[in-house]
């Protein structure tokens, strides 16, 4: 009883086609599609400035660049402990 069934949903859907026609529908996936792109070009920018401002603190320490591969890094600090 509190869901609809399969033609609730397609009467719903013809009452918003011709309500909205499908040329308004068309524009809103258009519109709603170029807002999820741009939303995810201003993360991904975002990301890319927040890495390159980490690793421009990180040379002005003159601490070492983070490595992304653990095995790498495990590897830096035991050659470190045999330098000291």
């Amino acid at each position: 009883m509190g869901s609809f069934s399969i033609t609730h949903w397609l009467i719903l859907l013809v009452v918003v086609v011709v309500v909205f026609g499908t040329a308004k529908l068309k524009n809103a996936g258009k519109d709603l599609g170029g807002a999820v792109k741009g939303f995810k070009e201003a993360v991904k920018d975002e990301e890319t400035e927040h890495t390159r401002k980490n690793r421009a603190l990180n040379h002005e320490g003159n601490l070492p660049v983070p490595d992304t591969d653990s095995s790498t890094q495990a590897g830096t600090q035991a050659d470190d402990k045999h330098k000291v």
